[in-house]
């Protein structure tokens, strides 16, 4: 493309707009600035739950139903992060939104007619608008209820209200590692949540599960939450992190609430991995596709609760390895028999997603909903996944 191509002037024009761009005239815009290439579009975003891809609403056009992620080609496109086209009628390409990696939905896009779907040039035009669509998803959501709204299937109640805004986004890649996550339930939240950041190629990471259940077990995390990221973004290390969490929920409570975490760093040039482990389930390491073992150091008392030891664990990981934590509610999680989803069933469908190549997202996603399903029904206590992937090609997975 040139400087004068027609899709350049369009992502001009949407990034002109976009300065005082009310959140729900965003899709409007979109249409607005596709004009002149002869072209009109819908904006779509995942749900929730990540079951569904809806429609975002645009004034004056009806709007289209929800489209199922597991069971059509617009999902498909979605789930592997890859452009897709449909030869109609009418005939479409399927574009998936990002923000940087975060996957939020996709841009059906419908040229004019007779245009060659496979024609290069229309397919990169339509990843330019869609990025700049993710971006300005991200950036505009603060400022308005419509693009939540079109988010969701139900209300959320207060607690994961609160819990959702604390939130990091679900996914981040760098060219060496990708770091996914996923929440369930997604509208009635109990005290689970996870935190990442990178500095310096260090990877910084939280999973965490706060004692009871609904908004007071959400408080509980969120005060531990802010005092980790207060503690880290001042320099402290994974000792001294822990203490000041101790001290936060300490002097907010004096009911012996606690908070159960594993916070590690991990350093993505030598593959260092130093993690504290106060009371939660042991992380899972997998290594070309098999879960080799868990780490079971580092150990002490609950966040919350007074503790004397200082100690961390240590262990080297390989290039391509995968780092997976998670709370009890996955592995507890109970069918109708009463029989556990168990450790041993989670590792086996990560092994069996990871040698599908699927991207990070895309396996943690089937993760959550194979939980969901094992329980049948609403489930009775949150199941959070958080994995880190120390690998190249599993990074750029993540991205169109």
């Amino acid at each position: 493309m040139t400087a004068t191509d027609p899709w350049h002037a369009a992502l001009a024009d949407l990034l002109s707009r976009s300065h005082r761009l009310p959140p729900d005239e965003l899709s409007a815009a979109v249409n607005a600035a596709l004009r002149p290439v002869g072209v009109s579009a819908v904006v779509y975003l995942v749900d929730a739950e990540q079951y569904d891809l809806r429609p975002l609403p645009e004034p004056g056009r009806p709007l289209p139903e929800p489209l199922s992620i597991d069971a059509s080609l617009a999902g498909h496109a979605f789930t592997h992060v890859e452009v897709h086209a449909s030869h109609g009628p009418p005939p479409r390409l399927w574009v998936p939104v990002v923000d940087g990696t975060d996957r939020l939905g996709l841009l059906e896009v419908v040229p004019p007619p007779g245009a060659d779907l496979t024609d290069g040039a229309l397919q990169d035009g339509c990843r330019l608008i869609a990025g700049l669509v993710g971006h300005l998803v991200a950036s505009k959501s603060p400022y308005g209820d419509v693009l939540h709204r079109a988010r969701r299937s139900r209300p959320m109640d207060v607690s994961a209200e609160l819990l959702w805004q604390l939130l990091p986004p679900l996914t981040f890649a760098t060219p060496d590692a990708a770091i996914s996550a996923i929440l369930e339930p997604c509208y009635e939240v109990g005290g689970d949540a996870f935190d990442y950041s990178l500095d310096a190629g260090t990877v910084k990471l939280a999973i965490l599960d706060g004692v009871g259940h609904g908004l007071p077990a959400v408080l509980t995390t969120s005060v531990a939450l802010a005092a980790l990221r207060a503690a880290r973004r001042g320099g402290a290390d994974l000792g001294a992190t822990a203490r000041a969490v101790d001290a936060a929920i300490a002097a907010q409570w004096q009911d012996a609430r606690f908070v159960t975490a594993v916070l590690a760093e991990f350093d993505t040039g030598t593959g260092q991995l130093r993690y504290l482990n106060a009371g939660h389930p042991p992380p899972l390491v997998l290594r070309r596709g098999r879960a080799v073992r868990a780490l079971s150091g580092g150990r002490r008392l609950p966040l919350g609760l007074p503790d004397d030891r200082l100690d961390t664990a240590s262990v080297r990981l390989e290039p391509g390895d995968r780092l997976l934590l998670h709370t009890d509610g996955v592995v507890e999680a109970r069918d109708p028999a009463g029989d556990l989803f168990g450790l041993a069933r989670l590792a086996d469908l990560a092994e069996r997603h990871i040698a599908a190549g699927l991207p990070s997202p895309e396996t943690l996603r089937r993760l959550s909903h194979a939980v969901a399903a094992h329980q049948g029904g609403p489930l009775r206590d949150d199941a959070t996944l958080l994995l880190v992937e120390w690998n190249r090609a599993a990074a750029s997975r993540a991205e169109p």
